[in-house]
């Protein structure tokens, strides 16, 4: 097979052509020189729109930055600075008040409450775990992670002490979620009759392995087998307790992922196919046994009616398109120029998603007949916009009925998020999903305010007045636009996956702030952040939650103002950020790995994925930039720090030592990253990460 094929004036990456041709279009019944015909005249209209969209950043933030620049040395500013930016088009004015009017929402999403995972839509096996996740084992969550306030398991197989307090520890949760209407789950003699709930209610019904139970929306399955090694002591023969966890997964084709060409982007859309499709399969070795990983089915039980019923058997999935920004090699339109890879996915990934709306998949995705795409890295309601129209086209080109094709906005840029209800309107009859995120909206709060100053460190970020603003505006502005029994309001990522008792202790604080879902690292975290769904109705919280605050202190630039560092603290922040940066760049460029754990400079292991180097390259640049520390400072750590990432994955066969390699690819990507770290759109770290990585895969 030929790497490109011509269609349409278009040249197309061969296996791209390939996988519509023959797996996609006929079997939705499209045909399909009409549909090459359809998608270039697609490009020709929105191409230009989507380059001039992004120049319209540009003309911002060149405006923005000679303000500053204009004003350096003196005294911020806030109210000249709000009308400036009100000025130049940066704010828009708030629109009337409105509710959203999206329709067809599956119940994952509209009136339940759960935790999100995101996976890299690149790996088969963690894509399987992830889409299965929606079922997990609360003895295994217990039994293998630190949320057990309890010893660690004895080394030489099961731990009865163990497994004893993991019992313990569930029946004071179920004597919680499904009380009992007297004594405690832990008396309870016999489960083969009537379970004598406190509400009754709560009995869903009987699945083949036991009673189901309901809390707060969410499903709790009892595993009775007393012939299990669990449930052959225990008094009632319960062998698991069975969750109902991460209701829905975001497959990821953007940030976790590195997909630079063609080749990259058809294992992206094939693995979605897979799942889609629900024939996807991964075959790998696990303690010495050969395991083959597919799609759970759906779970059936009988009501207590008596009539045979079912629930989903794995998560509701979303797929994450890449933004506005990048293009790809895959797809070149007629003059040579390679296509918007934002505009790319949305026709491939919808056209796989339309299998499953039309009754083409053997296990059904949505429910209500939509497709779901979460829409990163957009930059105000103009580019909110142009996804609406772009998704109107993809709905056209596909013969799709309007609205099929639903949205989630990433609130992750300031200007996203200084003008969050216009840009909610502006897909307001088909958005289902924002959410916040700490890194990439740290990332373009330095990068849009670059030249005002130095920014003060990465950690004090945490407690800055315009975060506080952000998450807190977040939420309400959702709430005012009709989000609520509608769509998810979402946050952030328990970065952490080896440290459950923290989140467990914290994360509950996501859900008290209005979030019906957060992201977690796992299916085993899933598992465990479900429990808080359990404890809290985020329905009964989000109704009692006030107004959103002004626009004054999202505003407040986090300036480190008349602060002097010493050398050390100067040299901690660098060495901080250059360990962070090397380590998941080194991945990212010589292996291809896009979200991973990486252990930081405490050798604490956190998921990484490319919003890391986004603040960490940006952070540096600042400082760079206004003079606190020099460039040799800045090479002084990052070689310092190349040694310590080499140290860290010594037991990686695959790796490629960073240490006496600086003219390698990984080194010079993250050299580029912070050194030319002003000039790059939006702070953004793909164009360079693209460039170094196609430079590695050329070997």
């Amino acid at each position: 097979m030929t790497e490109t094929i011509e269609r349409a004036g278009l040249e197309v990456h061969a296996a791209l052509a390939d996988l519509l041709e023959r797996e996609v279009l006929p079997v939705l019944g499209r045909d399909v020189e009409a549909f090459w015909r359809g998608f270039a005249a697609l490009l020709a209209d929105l191409a230009p729109r989507n380059r001039a969209l992004l120049a319209k950043r540009e003309d911002l933030q060149a405006k923005i930055d000679a303000w500053h620049r204009e004003r350096r040395g003196q005294p911020h500013d806030a109210a000249a600075y709000r009308a400036f930016l009100e000025e130049i088009g940066y704010l828009v004015p708030e629109p009337e008040p409105f509710t959203i009017g999206t329709r067809d929402v599956d119940a994952e999403i509209a009136t339940m409450a759960g935790p999100q995972l995101v996976v890299p839509v690149l790996n088969a096996r963690f894509l399987l775990n992830a889409a299965n996740a929606r079922w997990g084992s609360l003895y295994d969550a217990f039994y293998g992670t630190d949320a057990l306030d309890a010893p660690p398991p004895k080394p030489g197989g099961y731990d009865p002490e163990r497994g004893a307090a993991v019992v313990a520890r569930v029946r004071a949760f179920l004597d919680e979620a499904v009380p009992l209407a007297e004594g405690s789950w832990a008396n309870l003699t016999d489960l083969s009759g009537e379970i004598p709930l406190a509400d009754q209610s709560q009995l869903a019904g009987r699945t083949e392995r036991g009673p189901l139970l309901v809390n707060n929306g969410l499903h709790i399955e009892i595993v009775v087998d007393r012939e299990h090694p669990v449930g052959k002591d225990d008094p009632v023969g319960i062998a698991d307790v069975v969750l109902e966890s991460a209701l829905t997964t975001i497959c990821d084709c953007e940030d976790s992922v590195a997909a630079v060409d063609g080749e990259d982007k058809a294992l992206a859309y094939r693995n979605w196919l897979g799942v889609i499709r629900g024939d996807l399969e991964e075959s790998f070795e696990k303690g010495g046994r050969r395991l083959t990983r597919k799609l759970a089915p759906d779970k059936r039980y009988t009501a207590p009616d008596g009539s045979d019923r079912s629930l989903p058997g794995r998560s509701l999935l979303f797929v994450r398109n890449v933004g506005h920004l990048m293009t790809t090699p895959a797809v070149r339109l007629a003059s040579g120029a390679e296509a918007p890879e934002g505009v790319t996915d949305a026709v491939f990934t919808s056209a796989i998603g339309a299998l499953d709306v039309e009754g083409h998949a053997t296990c059904r995705n949505s429910r209500t007949g939509s497709i779901y795409i979460v829409k990163p890295k957009m930059h105000g309601p103009e580019e909110c916009a142009f996804t609406n129209d772009l998704f109107d086209r993809v709905e056209d080109l596909l013969a799709l009925p309007r609205h099929t094709i639903k949205v989630g906005v990433m609130d992750e840029e300031r200007r996203t998020s200084a003008n969050l209800a216009a840009c909610i309107r502006a897909v307001k009859d088909r958005i289902v999903f924002i959410n916040t995120g700490f890194l990439d909206r740290t990332g373009d709060e330095i990068h849009t305010s670059m030249q005002a100053g130095p920014m003060i460190r990465k950690g004090a970020m945490k407690s800055s007045a315009w975060l506080d603003a952000y998450e807190k505006r977040n939420v309400a502005i959702g709430l005012a636009c009709g989000l609520s029994g509608k769509a998810q309001i979402g946050k952030g990522m328990w970065a952490a996956p080896d440290m459950m008792r923290d989140m467990l202790e914290q994360k509950i604080g996501h859900l008290k702030a209005g979030a019906n879902t957060a992201w977690v690292p796992s299916p085993t975290a899933a598992t465990l952040h479900a429990l808080h769904y359990h404890q809290f109705d985020v329905f009964a919280a989000q109704r009692e939650l006030g107004e959103a605050s002004g626009l004054d202190a999202l505003l407040t630039i986090p300036l480190a103002d008349g602060t002097n560092w010493s050398e050390g603290e100067v040299r901690e922040e660098l060495d901080n950020n250059a360990q962070g940066l090397l380590g998941y760049v080194v991945r990212w460029i010589d292996q291809g790995v896009g979200c991973s754990k990486v252990p930081d400079i405490h050798d604490v292991g956190l998921m990484e994925d490319r919003a890391t180097l986004r603040i960490s390259s940006q952070h540096m640049a600042n400082w760079l930039l206004h003079g606190v520390c020099t460039r040799e400072q800045v090479m002084d750590s990052l070689r310092r720090m190349a040694a310590k990432v080499d140290a860290q994955n010594a037991g990686d066969p695959a790796y490629t030592p960073l240490a006496g390699n600086e003219d390698g690819p990984a080194f010079r990507a993250a050299c580029d990253l912070v050194f030319k770290g002003v000039e790059q759109p939006s702070g953004y770290t793909e164009p360079l990460l693209h460039e170094w990585r196609a430079v590695a895969k050329r070997g």
